[in-house]
């Protein structure tokens, strides 16, 4: 068995390439990164070691890696003949693996099975974003995009920043789930035992999402308005501590309300991930946890998405909206999008139209002038 798996960066070794290979899947790594591919390419293995209350070292072989750049035909090759192709790049970098998944479908034997496309990123249907950019480059021939089948994943593994002088190896959590839907295989499953295969799979993506990423970013953002360097000092402050607290006993009030979790149940994943966040072997700095706001802030991510839903219900996000009131004080000079946010606050727009645009909330949205407020205040206080 192959798998092909795009993104060979820490998620990609110590967490989706690890559990393919573990699986009996020789893995391909393919990257952009010239230096990280030829590391791996001269390197046999690499280990993972995973660190909390079942530590251990694991050790992955068996692999080989191509620059998706500058190699591309061989990966076209490598797509043609595989099982599985994954992906750990994030969300926005989706559509430039289309080009080269799509003509290693047209390069494909029809009489192969077809090939389980699988994108392992931290976003609400992924894998229909790729699809998607797929589908329009084989509109001409409906065969050749059968010639896979494409499901929606959640992934959840804490990786932090890696000390420089590891070389390839990684540290992550011991702490994982990575669930696949189900339905668009069949019959034909894949044989991948970590992970798991569900009928329905909204309810994991948005528990993982709305408790895991947003308490994450929330303690983060709130940590970072208040000095602290990393998630360890930030979660030992006590006012950071309560407002994610507070975060999550609301996210955990839509999930129960919208998913029918128990409430026990859901209140053991929220206690879990408290626990999580406060491993000193995980610790990360609130800059590489809070970067991206921009995308944090979006309309279906971890804090408008449920305090939309919330607000909709007529529950409570006040602590919600408060989280997106400390994003919007997340001022990184060398994050692309914490620049661009600092823009926004500083133009000449509205406070209605800059949450419009910042959050996606239609005009009439119920949470949209708690937002505008969110905005004011931040302005006022620059």
């Amino acid at each position: 068995m192959k798998a092909v798996h795009f993104g060979a960066g820490n998620i990609g070794r110590g967490f989706v390439g690890l559990i393919l290979h573990d699986a009996g899947y020789e893995v391909v790594f393919a990257d952009v990164n010239a230096e990280l591919i030829d590391a791996l390419a001269a390197t046999p293995s690499y280990r993972v070691h995973e660190v909390g209350e079942h530590a251990q070292q694991r050790v992955v072989d068996n692999y080989r890696a191509l620059n998706s750049r500058s190699a591309e035909a061989e990966v076209i090759a490598e797509i043609a003949t595989a099982d599985v192709v994954t992906t750990a790049v994030g969300p926005s970098v989706l559509k430039f693996l289309a080009p080269v998944i799509a003509e290693g479908l047209r390069a494909r034997s029809a009489d192969l099975p077809r090939l389980a496309v699988m994108a392992c990123e931290n976003a609400i249907g992924a894998t229909d974003l790729l699809r998607t950019e797929i589908e329009l480059l084989l509109a001409d021939n409906a065969q050749e995009l059968g010639r896979a089948v494409f499901a929606n994943t959640a992934v959840d593994r804490i990786v932090p920043g890696q000390d420089p002088a590891a070389g390839l190896d990684v540290t992550v959590e011991d702490f994982f789930e990575w669930v696949v839907e189900r339905a668009p295989f069949g019959d034909a499953v894949p044989d991948i035992p970590d992970a798991t295969f569900v009928d329905d799979l909204t309810p994991y993506i948005e528990r993982k999402l709305f408790t895991v990423n947003t308490g994450h970013a929330t303690l983060a953002y709130h940590g970072f308005a208040r000095g602290a360097g990393t998630l360890i000092q930030a979660l030992e402050l006590p006012e950071v501590e309560r407002e994610v607290r507070a975060v999550l006993a609301e996210t955990k009030a839509l999930l129960v309300a919208k998913h029918d979790f128990a409430e026990e149940e859901q209140e053991k994943y929220l206690q879990k991930n408290l626990i999580r966040f406060g491993n000193p072997s995980l610790s990360d700095t609130v800059e590489r946890v809070g970067r991206a706001p921009l995308r944090k802030l979006s309309r279906h991510e971890r804090f408008v998405g449920p305090a939309a839903e919330l607000v909709e219900r007529g529950l409570p996000a006040d602590a919600l909206i408060r989280a997106i009131g400390a994003a919007l004080r997340f001022d990184v000079p060398d994050d692309p999008e914490s620049v661009r946010l600092q823009e926004m606050l500083r133009g000449e727009r509205s406070d209605g139209q800059v949450a419009a645009e910042l959050t996606g909330l239609e005009e009439g949205s119920a949470l949209l002038p708690a937002v505008a407020q969110v905005v004011r205040e931040a302005r006022t206080a620059a």
